[in-house]
């Protein structure tokens, strides 16, 4: 005989809100034939409704890039979220690649796509032992020797379609369409290969720490906003560059250290050293980490010198070939062209310490190289101890991205020989933050900082013809991640300030130069004409000035906010649970 029916018991829902009881259906006969089939009534030991992922029930993050992938939060569509997002940073960077590059249609020189299309050239048609002395006044090779081996390969590939774009000599200044959809093709093509796969790894390892109270909903945020950080992609495909490569071995080596195989961090982050030595901006923070793991909580000898084993051996693979090709001296011109002090103190305008100050204390007029060389080195040492002991007396996995970012931006301010794109070094921690919270503070001043971090190379990218692509990118980021809404600006009034100054001062230069360049002026009258034409005779870089010293206060406080946080996140132990699972 059936079990007698009981009434179901309501099961709380964090995604429903219970309705009302159902009525008790009345027992039936048991009936034979097919109505035998028909399970019955429902009985006390019937299964539970479905509910909803918790996922689903999430409210959407008041910013754009929230509300895009809300409809992707639920259990049953997050498959969707990597290609979808892998197709839109694919479209982005595409997009940009249309537009004009560094020194395009630019003599004598050009520029720095004719660097890289000059390296595939002489490391095809020379032997390796001549790959950095050869004719060095024309963009002579001054990366390490992963960026040869990459150039190499490139270079065979694109000789296998047209071996004219890398005839040696007769290809240079080459501007070719065809070359210009070859060249952007690999710089994406590398950047999928390592950079891309890189930030899926570690923002899936940083999600497994027990500080991460991220659901996969916001993740997919951290990981969108990472993938379409404009400024790299302006670099990488407007300007062209490889920084993504070199970028990509860090995360790399990050995502293995947040996993425990720290031999594999060192060697991921040694072939980061070797594609750019400009990757000399984490190496401190990396090293305190590792040091600390060997000390604390009891001194490790063997795990100390395991790590420095794979540390000297992967160098060692890296120099080998070049090495057997040319013997020392061909090692020691490697590392002559990859630190080249005799340069100066910048290049160009740069938004660090030394060029901020220029207009008041005349540095290079005052100092000799040496001193300027020491001075820097002093200035570096003191910006990067703080994060670098923190690190070191509190080695653990969520503070990483912090401590990289804290060192990242002391080197940026204060070393010796900074480019405008090095910027990119403390960005890319620093925008990583975002894949271990999203609270309104975190999202206001890495979108802010981004901006900021745009605006500092407009005069390069302006120089490149990249205006259009600039412009679009920056707006786009800028609405993306909710500038104007609710978590535009931090929750402090004086962190508010900070940014509205910012920001005021970026729309007032931008604005200048508009008028400047149109000749606006012309309409005031022509004795504000004389005033303004006499201002710029005697201060001509008058609006690059105005960038360096707006973006300067701009990264120092960046710099700030970093250690102070560093700071107060050693003490977070984590709970082990999430807050928006």
């Amino acid at each position: 005989m059936a079990p007698r029916p009981t009434s179901p018991t309501p099961t709380p829902s964090s995604s429903f809100t219970p309705g009302p009881v159902p009525r008790t259906p009345s027992p039936s006969p048991r009936k034979k034939g097919p109505a035998a089939l028909n399970p019955g009534p429902p009985s006390s030991s019937k299964k539970k409704k479905p509910t909803r992922s918790v996922s689903f029930a999430l409210l959407a993050l008041p910013f754009p890039l929230a509300s895009f992938l809300h409809p992707l939060r639920s259990t049953s569509n997050q498959w969707l979220v990597v290609p979808a997002i892998l197709m839109v940073a694919f479209l982005f960077r595409w997009a940009v690649g249309l537009g004009p590059y560094s020194g395009m249609a630019c003599p004598p020189m050009h520029g720095d796509f004719e660097a890289q299309r000059h390296w595939m050239e002489i490391t095809t048609n020379l032997p390796m032992k001549e790959w950095y002395f050869h004719d060095l006044q024309w963009w002579g090779l001054d990366y390490p020797p992963l960026t040869a081996y990459h150039s190499w390969l490139c270079g065979r590939i694109g000789t296998l379609i047209n071996p004219n774009w890398f005839a040696l000599h007769t290809s240079r200044t080459l501007d070719n369409y065809h070359l210009k959809l070859f060249m952007r093709s690999t710089s994406l093509l590398s950047e999928y290969l390592i950079y891309i796969p890189s930030v899926l790894l570690l923002i899936r390892s940083l999600s497994f720490l027990p500080q991460t109270t991220m659901s996969k909903y916001d993740l997919a945020i951290a990981t969108t906003s990472i993938l379409l950080q404009p400024a790299l992609i302006l670099i990488d495909h407007g300007h062209f560059q490889y920084n993504s490569v070199m970028l990509g071995f860090t995360l790399a080596a990050l995502a293995m250290f947040t996993r425990d195989h720290l031999l594999w961090g060192s060697f991921f982050f040694v072939l980061s050293l070797g594609f750019k030595q400009m990757a000399l901006y984490y190496a401190p923070a990396i090293f305190f980490y590792l040091l600390g793991l060997c000390v604390f909580p009891r001194v490790n000898i063997p795990g100390l010198l395991a790590i420095g084993i794979a540390t000297v051996s992967t160098f060692a693979i890296l120099l080998l070939p070049l090495f057997i090709s040319g013997g020392i001296p061909t090692l020691a011109q490697v590392v002559h062209r990859c630190f080249p002090f005799s340069r100066g103190l910048w290049e160009d305008k740069v938004a660090n310490l030394w060029c901020a100050l220029n207009p008041i204390i005349k540095f290079r007029q005052r100092f000799s190289t040496t001193t300027l060389q020491r001075l820097s080195l002093l200035a570096t040492l003191a910006t990067i101890l703080p994060p670098c002991l923190i690190i070191f007396f509190n080695p653990r996995k969520h503070l990483l991205p912090l401590a990289l970012a804290g060192c990242a931006w002391g080197f940026f301010l204060c070393s010796f020989q900074v480019h405008e794109k090095s910027v990119l070094l403390p960005l890319m921690p620093t925008t990583l933050i975002l894949a271990q919270g999203l609270d309104r503070d975190t999202v206001s001043w890495v979108s802010w900082i981004n901006n900021i971090a745009n605006f500092s190379m407009w005069p390069l990218l302006r120089r490149d013809g990249l205006s259009l692509q600039y412009t679009i990118m920056s707006i786009f980021w800028a609405w993306l991640m909710g500038l104007g809404g609710k978590w535009s600006l931090p929750k402090s009034n004086f962190g508010k300030l900070v940014q509205l100054g910012a920001y005021a001062g970026v729309l007032g230069l931008h604005v200048t130069e508009l008028v400047l360049d149109n000749g606006m002026v012309r309409s005031l009258g022509s004795g504000v004409e004389k005033k303004v034409e006499s201002v710029l005779e005697r201060y001509p870089d008058l609006i690059v000035v105005g960038n360096v010293g707006v973006c300067f206060c701009a990264f120092a406080w960046m710099y700030g906010w970093t250690v102070a946080r560093l700071w107060r996140e050693r003490l977070v132990a984590g709970t082990g649970k999430r807050k928006r699972e």
